[in-house]
This record gives C-alpha cells, sequence and structure tokens, in this order.
C-alpha cells in the first residue's frame, strides 16, 4: 500500500513538472515578457509590375448578316416562257437577260403600230402643209390629224415598252440565287420568276442598347468576328444609326457594310460585333480580379518595403471603364509599382508577405 502511494506521487509530481515545462515554452522569458518570441505570419503572393498601355472600351453585341438587296424578280407581262438566260448561282450584271416570255403576239401588234403611226404622221404633215401655206381646209381637220399622229406614236411607245418587258432582266449586280420557273412555264403579271442577292458587299445589322446613344455614330468602328471564320476579323465603319428605339427591348438598329468579294458571308450569318466607346491612351489597366471589395468601393494591394520586410499596402482606388475581365484604374496606382494578383484577397494591410511569383 506504501509502494502504491509512493509510485502516485511520483507520477503528479512529473504532471507539473510537464505543466512548468510548457508554460516556460511560451512566454520564454520572465513575467516582462523582454526575451518572448512573437509568432509572424508570412503569406505567399504572386505579384505583376504595373505598366501603362493603350485601353478600348467596346460595346460588345450580336449582330446578323442581311444581303445588301435582296428582291423576288418578277415578269411584267403574261406570256410562256420561251428562254432562261442565267442558272441558278450565276452571277449576273445589273440590267442582264434573265429569262424571255414569248413575245410573238406583241411583236405583231408592234409593227402594226408602227404602220398606223406613219400613215398617221404622213396625214398630219400633209394636212398642216396645206393648213399653214394655202389655208386648205378646217383648223379642225388640221387640229384632228395631229392628235391621230400623236395618239398613234404614244399607241406605238406604249407596244414597244411591252414588247421590251417580255425580256425579264436583272434590276441590280447580283447573284441569280433561285429560280421559279421553267421553258414552258406560263407567268402573268407580277409572278416571281426567281430572287436575285447582292452579297458584295454585305450589311450586318445589330440592336443597341439605348443606353449607348451618346456613343455609337455614323463613322464610329466596328469590328466583326463570325464563328465559322475562326481567328478572322472584318473591320469596317458604321454607316446608319436608327433614329427610334424599339419599345419592345429598348435597343436602336445601326448598320455595318461590309465588303464581301468572295460572297463567304451569307445572309442571316450571325457575328459578334465590337464598337469602341472610348480610348484611353496611357492607362492602368488590371484584371477585374485582383479587385477586393470593401464598405466604399474597391481596394488592392500592392507590395511595399517596410523596416520589418515586405509586406502588403492596401490601396483604395478609382475605376474607370471595363472591357470583358479588364479594368482602368483611374487614380490609386501607379507605373513601376507591383501589384499583388495572387493572395490579395488572403492579406491585410501591413502583413508580411514572400513573393513567390511574378516579379522578374
Amino acid at each position: 500500500m506504501k509502494n502504491s502511494d509512493t509510485r502516485k506521487r511520483g507520477v503528479l509530481s512529473l504532471i507539473a513538472a510537464l505543466a512548468v515545462s510548457g508554460c516556460g515554452t511560451a512566454q520564454a522569458g520572465g513575467i516582462d515578457g523582454t526575451d518572448s518570441e512573437e509568432f509572424v505570419r508570412i503569406i505567399n503572393v504572386e505579384v505583376s509590375r504595373i505598366e501603362t498601355e493603350k485601353f478600348v472600351e467596346e460595346i460588345r453585341l450580336t449582330a446578323a448578316a442581311v444581303a445588301n438587296q435582296d428582291v423576288m424578280v418578277s415578269a411584267e407581262e403574261s406570256g410562256v416562257i420561251r428562254e432562261i438566260f442565267v442558272d441558278k448561282g450565276a452571277q449576273v450584271e445589273s440590267g442582264a437577260p434573265l429569262a424571255k416570255i414569248d413575245d410573238r403576239i406583241l411583236t405583231a401588234q408592234v409593227e402594226q403600230a408602227r404602220a398606223v403611226a406613219e400613215l398617221a404622221g404622213q396625214t398630219w404633215e400633209r394636212r398642216k402643209r396645206l393648213w399653214e401655206e394655202d389655208r386648205i381646209g378646217s383648223e379642225i381637220t388640221y387640229l384632228e390629224a395631229r392628235f391621230g399622229a400623236e395618239q398613234s406614236m404614244a399607241a406605238l411607245r406604249g407596244l414597244e415598252e411591252r414588247l421590251a418587258r417580255t425580256t425579264i432582266r436583272a434590276p441590280f449586280s447580283g447573284v441569280w440565287d433561285e429560280r421559279h420557273v421553267e421553258i414552258g412555264s406560263m407567268v402573268a403579271p407580277g409572278q416571281s420568276v426567281g430572287r436575285l442577292i447582292d452579297l458584295d458587299p454585305v450589311r450586318v445589322v445589330a440592336g443597341v442598347p439605348e443606353r449607348y446613344v451618346p456613343d455609337v455614330w455614323v463613322g464610329a468602328e466596328a469590328t466583326l468576328a463570325f464563328d465559322v471564320f475562326a481567328g478572322e476579323r472584318f473591320t469596317a465603319p458604321i454607316h446608319y444609326v436608327g433614329s427610334t428605339v424599339n419599345p419592345r427591348n429598348r435597343t436602336f438598329p445601326i448598320e455595318v457594310m461590309v465588303p464581301n468579294p468572295s460572297r463567304r458571308i451569307k445572309p442571316e450569318m450571325v457575328a459578334n460585333m465590337a464598337v469602341t466607346r472610348q480610348e484611353v491612351e496611357e492607362a492602368i489597366v488590371v484584371p477585374q480580379d485582383v479587385l477586393v471589395r470593401v464598405e466604399d468601393g474597391y481596394v488592392v494591394f500592392v507590395i511595399a518595403e517596410r523596416s520589418e520586410g515586405t509586406v502588403a499596402e492596401v490601396r483604395s482606388i478609382i475605376l474607370g471603364p471595363t472591357r470583358r475581365n479588364l479594368v482602368v484604374v483611374e487614380s490609386g496606382l501607379a507605373p513601376g509599382e507591383e501589384l499583388i494578383v495572387v493572395g490579395q484577397k488572403s492579406v491585410a494591410d501591413g502583413d508580411r508577405v514572400n513573393i513567390v511569383g511574378g516579379r522578374q
């Protein structure tokens, strides 16, 4: 029993000694703490040196290609199609013949009207000479002859115009994209015989939100990118800005004319359009994900050298225009400073840091 008590007292003494030893490690010195070792947190960060660059703010839009001209070419006379001059897909010039309507009846009518007009003209000339030189006949007879000549000439011109319209011609240069008739087809005035499309240049149309009204004007530069033409960019000035806002989506239309000599750009193709809103020649531009949100705005952290070592220094900033993930810092930063770009959300003002990447 005595030995058991002795062992218990020994264990308690050992525990007490260990407790005293642990307290001594935390303090490491006397009660005044003059020799204590303080724990210092050092945070690993990556930095980027601030430089100025040209910044272009853009309005990003979704646009669609539209043919410059797109019409259904119609017959102006009735009859049977006797000739077709152009195949589908062919390029035609303005005024080129596309198809021919049977003109035999109209040709005969023109010949008849021409003969009548010649006779009426000769009759009027004879009556005119007799009346003016010898006053033979009455003035009414003279005027009737003149009226008959003019009337027959007008009838001839009308028939000649109708005869010319039996040849269906291209109203403008373009591609004969569709043909709706064949040889032997019967057509009537107003009936479509085919579709003519002008694709050079091609119009690209977009709707711009109304808040950008002050920033878009005729002549402003627009850049287009079509998904089907990976890596290609098309640049052209805006040639039309709409005067009204669509009440349904609060946008106004703009159009850009894009040269399309190879006709690769087809109607209804979708494009991403970027319109330059403003340019800043020497701007400090940073990624938006380096910003740290605070109550009254945003701050960033830069590297500062102090007596205690390399630390993070907080900077309040004023932001300017944005473009995708980039933003202009109008004040609060200077060229040459090192901006913390990784680890900025883990530091506070004055924290010791260790730069592990980005410094050159």
